[in-house]
């Protein structure tokens, strides 16, 4: 993969309440760097949301618009969410990771992407900004579960 990065903070709640929120998409577009959409498109095998599951995101990222398809690849609540994609410009995978921590819990979140052409050649810009995305979606989500600004 060209760009392989992640972030953590510790937010201070317990991993039940964190992953509640963050692994259920209807949730995607309020904390989530860009996502301006986002839609289960395909249940999982058992219903609802689970391993199998495909969430449609809309986004935008350097300036343009992404439309891509997670398909959930493992869900563990509340400790991992991960996604790979199924459709999108370049291939990417999305883990969550919730653990507990003194102070509540360690939330963090690893992207892996690209690929080929483009996305080679500029996997150190795209690096930059994931890594700043994703820690300010960690940020967003603490505010959106704490009240704090």
């Amino acid at each position: 993969m060209a760009i392989d990065v992640s972030a953590q903070r510790v937010i201070p709640v317990p991993p039940e309440q964190v992953a509640a929120y963050a692994m259920d998409w209807r949730h995607d577009d309020e904390w989530t760097q860009g996502i301006r959409s986002a839609e289960l498109t395909r249940e999982a095998d058992g219903g609802g949301f689970g391993v199998g599951a495909e969430v449609t995101r809309t986004a935008y990222f350097l300036g343009r618009r992404i439309d891509y398809v997670l398909r959930v690849a493992a869900h563990d609540p509340p400790r991992l969410l991960d996604m790979v994609s199924v459709a999108g410009p370049m291939p990417m995978h999305v883990t969550y990771t919730f653990n507990p921590h003194p102070s509540g819990t360690t939330a963090r979140i690893r992207v892996q992407g690209g690929g080929g052409g483009f996305y080679r050649m500029a996997a150190p810009l795209m690096a930059r900004q994931v890594r700043t995305s994703i820690g300010r979606d960690l940020r967003d989500l603490e505010l959106r579960l704490t009240g704090t600004k």
